[in-house]
């Protein structure tokens, strides 16, 4: 059975409606388990045990929260040489453009060597920040990581 593991920060409630969509999505993808974590609860061994994950943040000051990057800081080198190719999504929840946050993300995400297997999707507020589409496109973001991997696409 596939684990997705969402991990993700919100101070407003932005990003974390944007996690529930990527799980519900991930979810409805037959034999899947889905774990929801806030950044600060997720630990080296939920990393090490999920077979995919997606990666929410709020932009915060152009960059991904500080939480989202304590979680990569406390789990990078203890992971390091055990998530080669993992696959991964990111959700952004943009006060600004979201490109600092996922740009900061996608560099980390090379260095632990995981796989990106779908485009972001970033809520901007000056777009009406987290809308009905934008939460489509999350649960969308959500089924693809789960379906790719059940189906050993990924």
């Amino acid at each position: 059975m596939p684990v997705i593991l969402v991990v993700y920060h919100s101070q407003t409630g932005s990003t974390e409606r944007m996690a529930r969509a990527v799980t519900q999505g991930a979810a409805g993808i037959e034999n899947t388990k889905v774990i929801l974590k806030k950044a600060v609860d997720t630990s080296l061994e939920d990393l090490l045990a999920c077979d995919g994950l997606a990666i929410g943040t709020p932009e915060n000051f152009g960059y991904m929260s500080g939480a989202v990057k304590d979680f990569f800081d406390r789990t990078f080198y203890p992971a390091e040489g055990k998530v080669f190719r993992k696959p991964y999504v990111v959700f952004v929840s943009a006060g600004n453009d979201g490109t600092g946050a996922l740009s900061s993300i996608e560099r980390i995400a090379l260095g632990y060597q995981f796989k990106k297997v779908y485009d972001p999707v970033i809520a901007r507020n000056s777009q009406g920040g987290v809308t009905d589409e934008i939460i489509e496109r999350c649960r969308e973001l959500g089924q693809t990581i789960a379906g790719g991997i059940e189906a050993g696409i990924y």
